[in-house]
């Protein structure tokens, strides 16, 4: 059982809003935010950073949350897939990804969609291995993955016309 005093009260910008949690040294961020914050489009999936399941944007940089202790996002910027719409619009990346047929049992979506957006937010127009790069860390087990890198061609077309 933890006692009071070993528990850190950290601050962080989640999704656009500032965030305050107090958070065990051992815990990592996943845990935090699907237990504590109650945000569920983080998946756990092999718990040990290698399916990307559990990927969040940390200052703009795909990252596994299973792996990162919630201490370390002190004073940082994190984006899950709950923050990336605006209300009952979707972002481009997650209309792309409706659209192409990169949605299946949707357990790898969140993750593929944030190093999605990391890509196309440093590459509108990036290549076959580019995207494949940068979707490396993220397993499918559903699509067999040509739906998925058709979706981010489809949303980095969407984003740059828009």
């Amino acid at each position: 059982m933890l006692s009071r005093t070993s528990l850190l009260n950290i601050k962080f910008v989640l999704n656009g809003e500032l965030t305050h949690v107090e958070v065990a040294p051992e815990e990592t961020l996943l845990e935090v935010l699907r237990s504590k914050l109650k945000i569920t489009g983080v998946k756990k999936g092999c718990g040990e950073g290698e399916c990307g399941s559990c990927t969040i944007l940390l200052d703009g940089k795909p990252v596994a949350s299973c792996l990162l202790p919630a201490a370390k996002v002190a004073n940082r910027q994190i984006l899950t897939i709950e923050g990336l719409a605006r209300g009952q619009d979707l972002h481009p990346i997650q209309e792309a990804f409706l659209e192409a047929g990169a949605v299946q049992c949707g357990f790898c979506t969140p993750g593929m969609i944030l190093s999605a957006k990391a890509l196309l937010d440093q590459c509108p127009a990036p290549s076959q291995d580019e995207i494949r790069q940068a979707l490396s860390g993220n397993i499918c087990r559903c699509t067999g993955y040509v739906q998925i890198q058709e979706a981010v061609q489809l949303a980095g077309r969407k984003i740059s016309t828009s």
